[in-house]
């Protein structure tokens, strides 16, 4: 049992909060013992206050110089590792997830807030543009205009259940939207309130040490009524969500009917497909469908990349192909699911699935789950081109360890599933050289208007945190195309452009100023520069 100290009560900036609202009591998955910790929801009244403290912090942070927003995210990353063993701990405890899998995650989440601290202290991801004045042009002179990136205001981020650490309190939305210049108020997901704690207090210690105007970032315990009045108040610009479809769009719908509508970044279902064509199949099936069932199951098959769909052709390779995914399938055995809930979705889809008289369940794993311990059994099912294209319910996303493989009369019948597909937060073509220069179709251009990130080969699962990653993609894998939450273009949904004209020298933003005093990269009348 996890001894570490827990008090209950959401951070207001600086000030602990114990809610006027109902209890919340953490439930490990594996086993169904409560775990130590009694967490108070805030009432309506007390969220309040916490968004219009934000507010209040909101001009001190965004003024704040760029080196001192850097040295809080790294702060942060301190703060998280000297938390030691009883973070990951408490981690697993709520989860079920495997210690060396928060391991790598608390790396992965400390490793993206010191990428942001340095985006940050960079400097030039403010896109800053200038172009001088022209007082001697003809017919009309033109003014002094310059154009930055400036930090939107108080954002809402909403904790995700399968990244406790990296998707959650101090994960990618949090990292960004402080990188930005923006106040956080961060809901602590139901499902990991202690986690949520121990991190939160870890970023509050950060933001004392460095310095942070009071309000920079604050945790609350809420249900979900006074969640959405969070998103409602006026105070709110932007919104951070990772978690299921129907949460994202209930969120979505309360954001669009304020009289100031704000954007709302929801990351929600996916099915990420894969496409595997006929020379690939004939020369490397077998190697394919053995990574194939890995990528399926890993993580239980609880991460918004699991490649839950696989399409291909008949010929003769595709009974060996599965031959060897089902047998691969079988011998994993059931493993503990974040929450009784997520187990329960999962066993209902997988359920539906299996009851349509299209759908063939080629293989389970040959040990039962146990309920005790919210355990989901991998699964694999196939069905036919014909019966996909039919029923749009066998492209619903199911989160867990499954996937569903359509078996297409041809590549034209396979190009038209692909393209009656939702978006996708990724798709990944199998090919050889034969196989690309035979077909009809442009595979590359068919799979990139369905998704974010295209792999040629490789599996979906692991999301690479670096510059050049793009995790969203085409509705309802996100509500906003264009964006990502991960990686360094992250920061621009937190952030609106402003121009500037004919401003004092003195009054400019110093990424503006004529002598460039953060040495940033700017545009200058067309062209890069770090000169003054």
């Amino acid at each position: 049992m996890i001894t570490t100290n827990l008090t209950g009560e959401s951070l207001s900036g600086s000030q602990t909060l114990l809610g006027d609202g109902s209890e919340l009591i953490a439930v490990a998955p594996a086993g169904g013992q409560s775990l130590p910790g009694t967490f108070r929801n805030l009432s309506r009244a007390q969220a309040t206050a916490v968004i219009e403290k934000a507010a209040t912090a909101f001009g001190p942070y965004a003024k704040l110089h760029p080196h001192q927003r850097a040295d809080f995210l790294d702060a942060i990353a301190d703060e998280l590792e000297s938390l030691g063993d009883p973070l990951l701990e408490r981690a697993n405890a709520e989860s079920g997830l495997p210690m060396a899998r928060l391991t790598g995650e608390r790396g992965r989440t400390c490793g993206q807030l010191r990428m942001f601290a340095r985006v940050v202290r960079e400097g030039s991801w403010v896109d800053a543009r200038i172009n001088t004045a022209l007082p001697d042009r003809a017919p009309l002179p033109r003014p002094d205009i310059r154009r930055m990136l400036v930090p939107l205001g108080p954002v809402v981020i909403f904790g995700a259940s399968n990244f406790p650490l990296a998707f959650s309190v101090a994960g990618g939305d949090t990292a960004s939207a402080l990188a930005a210049g923006c106040p956080v108020v961060v809901k602590a997901h139901p499902a990991h309130p202690g986690t949520s704690e121990l991190v939160g207090r870890a970023i509050a210690a950060a933001a004392q040490k460095t310095g942070m105007p009071d309000g920079t970032f604050s945790l609350v315990y809420t249900d979900n009524e006074v969640a959405q009045a969070m998103v409602a108040h006026p105070a709110t610009k932007a919104v951070g969500f990772t978690g299921s479809r129907a949460g994202g769009l209930a969120l979505l719908r309360v954001a669009q009917a304020r009289p100031e509508p704000i954007p709302v970044y929801a990351e929600m279902s996916s099915v990420n497909p894969t496409v595997i064509l006929h020379d690939a199949l004939q020369e490397r099936g077998t190697a394919i469908a053995e990574g194939l069932a890995g990528s399926i199951v890993l993580g239980v098959g609880q991460f918004c990349t699991n490649p839950g769909l696989v399409f291909l052709t008949r010929s003769d390779a595709l009974q060996s192909f599965l031959d060897t995914l089902a047998q691969k399938i079988r011998a994993t055995a059931p493993a503990t699911m974040l929450t009784p809930g997520i187990r329960d979705n999962y066993s209902r889809g997988i359920g539906t699935l299996t009851s349509s008289p299209d759908v063939m369940l080629l293989a389970q794993a040959d040990t039962d789950a146990r309920p005790d311990h919210t355990e989901g059994r991998p699964a694999v099912m196939t069905t036919t081109g014909a019966a996909f294209r039919a029923n749009p319910a066998l492209s619903h996303e199911v989160f867990g360890p499954s996937s569903l493989v359509v078996v297409c009369a041809d590549e034209t019948e396979l190009a038209t599933c692909i393209r009656q597909m939702e978006g996708q937060l990724t798709a990944t073509l199998y090919a050889t050289e034969s196989d690309l220069s035979n077909t009809a179709h442009d595979w590359v251009l068919i799979l990139q208007e369905r998704a974010g990130r295209v792999l040629f080969g490789g599996f979906p699962t692991g999301v690479e945190v670096c510059e050049a990653m793009t995790h969203g993609g085409p509705f309802p894998a996100t509500t906003d195309a264009r964006t990502t939450s991960v990686g360094t273009a992250a920061i621009e949904r937190f952030a609106r452009p402003v121009s500037y004209q004919s401003f004092p020298d003195a009054l400019l933003p110093l990424a503006l100023q004529q002598a460039n005093p953060l040495e940033i990269w700017r545009e200058v009348n067309g062209e890069q520069s770090k000169e003054s």
